[in-house]
């Protein structure tokens, strides 16, 4: 055995290690198992052939890179990954040097290993420095990567990007030839034959030069790359994602190439633990789980607000054929599977591309159906200007849908929903509603189906805080709901979730409250809130939501507006900063939220 095989023989038993860990951890922890486990050769070989010191390690949505972390100085602290205080389940700066930016959401890799180049190229840092880029393909769905490649293809800086296609979404591997030409086609040999190709038609005008292009691609058929050879971007692959020494090797000749080239890798999610592997979204992120049935080990006593959605969304589809819907990559997470399956001509997964979806669905709006746009709080982000020029502009009945509003959990800053009531109450003719429970969510449903305009409601991960509440009235456009009503100078105003939370609150207090669903926070129901204003003088917000810009920002605007004066407002949402990760109830208590808290508060100062 000779050093270069003694080598590969030691990275392998690491990835061994590696893999062994991940389970470990996620099967006590949760977090992203299948696509993590299925790029651990590739990113060993990353940092076998790179330096995450100087290279720009780029990693798209980044839950696929337990191995960079356990790799850069974290074995020790991968037991704290996605608890409060510990490590992120992200890439983080702050976190390690070898992170070199934050990323929870996909598709922004290739733009920043673009800019990256162009730093490096100003610094006069080419040869000494190169960006890494790791994308999936599902990633590869987004607009923004062809924005991005369009200019590298233009510009040529040196980079590298790794394509892991663990889905086989591009092009199946074509066997030995397939290697044996993307190893030809990333070796010096080629690389020089076709440059003097190139000077050779020069030379020989348009007859030689129409010979060598119709020879180039004859070859380039065999392989999936035309694309984005056309596009400038030099093409190797597809590479078997799984075996170590190719990998190296054709990393190392990309790295050396000093061009922007796609390598091109081919993986099996889950690898190294046979129950997940191949499957899809079931295993992509988990919870704890026992790791030798692969059995959840957490079972949900609770409807979930997703569930309540999707039967609500069910019984209006079957009885409505205007009824259509789409989600962006997450049939599962949204509650859409069900509706796919049952009604396939009718609802649809568009991929990573929220853009896309909500000004696909103001298109059916326009021609006379009713839509219902379902996405997470923290993606709809996404397809802000959609919201605004696509939808609201032409004052379109487009229903948005947003699930895990509010605090998620162990995904932290990039993915808490906290940021819609902000940005969708700025926008004119949208329409702002919540459910606080089971009951009111099949009238919120019942209500955007009928309602003529663009509205959003907004819904929490999980189950509803609060679910014994008092019975729910249909709901009416800017109509709250007096819960509780009694001669004390308090009032507590809840919002979706927040409504749950102010009940919490209240059974900690030495005092009797009011407590108001305010239901709609655009447009406000604003002769309930002048009667509120004559009986109670101290108002409280319960919102799980941005405080700037949020439901306590709407009431203290109409207070303004009114020039209604003597109520003492105070909110209790979320403060200006990026909220962090770990088990909710954690991270609430860290925000000084909790009911028992909130009471503790009151209790000292109102008494």
């Amino acid at each position: 055995m000779n050093i270069k095989q003694n080598r590969i023989k030691e990275l392998e038993k690491i990835c061994k290690e590696i893999r062994e860990e991940i389970l470990r951890v996620v099967s006590k922890n949760g977090g992203h198992l299948s696509s993590t486990l299925g790029a651990t050769e590739i990113i060993v070989a990353m940092h076998e052939v790179f330096n995450s010191k100087k290279d720009p390690f780029i990693f798209d949505v980044s839950h696929q890179a337990y191995a960079h972390k356990l790799l850069t100085g974290r074995w020790d602290a991968f037991d704290t990954l996605r608890q409060f205080g510990g490590m992120s389940g992200y890439t983080k700066p702050s976190e390690s040097e070898d992170d070199y930016f934050i990323a929870g959401h996909s598709s922004t890799s290739i733009s920043l290993g673009v800019g990256a180049a162009k730093a490096i190229a100003l610094k006069k840092e080419q040869g000494e420095r190169v960006p890494v880029v790791m994308i999936g393909d599902g990633s590869m769905t987004a607009g923004m990567v062809y924005e991005a490649l369009n200019e590298l293809g233009e510009r040529k800086y040196p980079m590298v990007i790794i394509l892991n296609d663990n889905e086989m979404s591009i092009a199946k591997p074509i066997g030995a030839i397939s290697r044996m030409l993307s190893s030809a086609m990333a070796s010096p040999f080629y690389q020089s034959f076709k440059k003097h190709t190139e000077n050779f038609v020069d030379n020989f005008g348009e007859s030689a030069r129409y010979i060598a292009k119709r020879m180039e691609e004859s070859i380039k058929l065999i392989t999936p790359g035309i694309m984005f050879e056309e596009m400038g971007i030099d093409y190797i692959g597809p590479v078997d994602g799984h075996n170590l020494a190719s990998l190296i090797e054709i990393l190392q000749k990309a790295k050396e190439l000093g061009k922007p080239v796609l390598v091109h890798v081919q993986t099996l999610k889950g690898k190294g633990y046979e129950i997940a592997e191949g499957k899809e979204e079931k295993w992509h992120g988990v919870g704890p789980f026992d790791l030798n049935s692969g059995a959840s080990s957490k079972k949900s006593e609770q409807k979930s607000a997703t569930q309540i959605y999707t039967e609500a969304l069910l019984h209006l589809a079957k009885h409505n054929d205007k009824i259509v819907g789409v989600t962006a990559a997450m049939p599962s997470g949204t509650g859409l599977s069900e509706l796919m399956e049952l009604y396939p001509t009718r609802f649809w997964d568009v991929a990573i591309a929220e853009q896309h979806a909500v000004t696909s669905m103001a298109a059916l709006a326009k021609e006379g159906f009713k839509p219902f746009c379902t996405i997470y709080s923290t993606f709809l982000q996404r397809g802000y200007d959609q919201i605004i020029h696509d939808t609201c502009l032409m004052n379109l009945p487009v229903v948005f849908a947003l699930d895990r509003a509010g605090i998620v959990g162990e995904d932290g800053e990039t993915h808490q929903g906290v940021f819609d009531i902000s940005f969708l109450r700025a926008i004119p003719n949208m329409t702002l509603f919540a459910p606080r429970d089971e009951k009111s969510f099949h009238q919120a449903m019942a209500f955007a189906a009928e309602y003529p305009y663009p509205c959003s409601l907004r819904y929490p991960r999980g189950s509803f805080t609060h679910t014994d509440l008092p019975e729910s009235l249909p709901f009416a456009l800017a109509k709250s709901q007096l819960l509780l009503s009694n001669g004390s100078d308090v009032l507590f105003i809840g919002y979706g979730n927040g409504v749950g939370r102010a009940y919490e609150t209240a059974k900690y207090l030495d005092f009797e409250v009011s407590i108001l669903d305010l239901r709609f926070v655009k447009p406000l129901d604003k002769e309930m809130l002048k009667e509120m204003a004559q009986k109670h003088k101290k108002w409280f917000v319960f919102s799980d939501s941005s405080k700037m810009g949020g439901v306590g920002s709407a009431i203290l605007e109409f207070l303004s507006d009114e020039k209604i004066f003597g109520v003492d407002v105070t909110s209790f949402e979320y403060g200006d900063a990026f909220i962090t990760h770990g088990k909710t109830k954690d991270v609430e208590e860290s925000l000084g939220l909790l009911p028992q808290q909130l009471a503790l508060k009151m209790n000292a100062s109102l008494l």
